[in-house]
C-alpha cells in the first residue's frame, strides 16, 4: 500500500489543493484510493462530497484522533493534515508514510515557519524511512520571491517535485469535486506539464 501525505505546520499554504490533485491522479491510473481528512476544518472531505458520480472514485478514509492503518482493499492512500502539525502527530503520521510532499509558498514567513519542520522530515529521510519532497506553490517564476524559495530549497538537500503556477483552474476543479486529472487534457495542459515532476517521483 503506498501511502503519501501532504503536510506543512503552517496553515494555507496549499494541502488540500494537493491532497486533492494526487488522490484525482492516483485514480486516473486506476488505483483503489482514499482520501484520508486529519485537518479540523475537514476541506478534503468537502471537496469528496462535491465529486461527481461519474468521476474516477475516491473513496473516503475516516481518520480518527489516533492514526491507524486504512483498510485492506486500498492501494492507494492521501493523507491531509492540519496546520500545526508536530509531536506524537507528527510521529503518527511519519509511522504510516510512505511519502510526504511539504507543500511550501514563496513568502519569508512560510520558509521560516516551515524549516524545523523539514529539517525534521529530512532527518527521517536520511534514516531511510521516508522519501520527502517539496512542491512550491502559487509560484510565478518571473518574481524575486520565486527565487528566494528556489535559493532555500537548494539548501534542503530535499528534491523539488515541481513549482505550481497560481491559477484559477485548481479552484474552478474544486468547486466542482474534481482534479486536472479529470478533465480533458487540452483544458489544462500548462498545468499538466507542472505536474509531470511530482507525477513521476509519486510513481517510484
Amino acid at each position: 500500500m503506498s501511502v503519501v501525505v501532504i503536510a506543512n505546520p503552517k496553515g494555507g499554504v496549499g494541502k488540500t489543493t494537493l491532497a486533492t490533485q494526487v488522490a484525482g491522479y492516483f485514480a486516473s491510473r486506476g488505483h483503489s484510493v482514499m482520501l484520508g481528512d486529519s485537518d479540523r476544518q475537514q476541506s478534503s472531505l468537502l471537496w469528496l462530497g462535491l465529486r461527481p458520480a461519474a468521476a474516477r472514485p475516491v473513496s473516503t478514509w475516516e481518520v480518527t484522533v489516533d492514526l491507524v492503518k486504512p483498510p485492506r482493499g486500498t492501494t492507494h492512500v492521501v493523507l491531509d493534515t492540519p496546520g500545526g502539525l508536530h509531536g506524537k502527530r507528527l510521529k503518527d503520521v511519519t509511522r504510516l508514510a510512505n511519502k510526504i510532499i511539504v507543500p511550501l509558498q514563496p513568502s519569508v514567513f512560510d520558509i521560516f515557519a516551515t524549516r524545523t519542520f523539514l529539517d525534521q522530515l529530512a532527518e527521517q529521510r536520511n534514516a531511510g524511512k521516508i522519501e520527502v519532497g517539496i512542491v512550491g506553490m502559487r509560484v510565478d517564476a518571473r518574481t524575486i520571491a520565486a527565487d528566494k524559495l528556489r535559493e532555500f530549497v537548494e539548501t534542503l538537500g530535499l528534491p523539488v517535485l515541481g513549482y505550481l503556477r497560481d491559477t484559477q483552474n485548481y479552484i474552478h476543479l474544486a468547486a466542482r469535486g474534481l482534479t486536472l486529472f479529470d478533465v480533458a487534457p487540452g483544458r489544462v495542459e500548462k498545468d499538466l506539464e507542472q505536474w509531470q515532476g511530482i507525477c513521476s517521483w509519486l510513481r517510484q
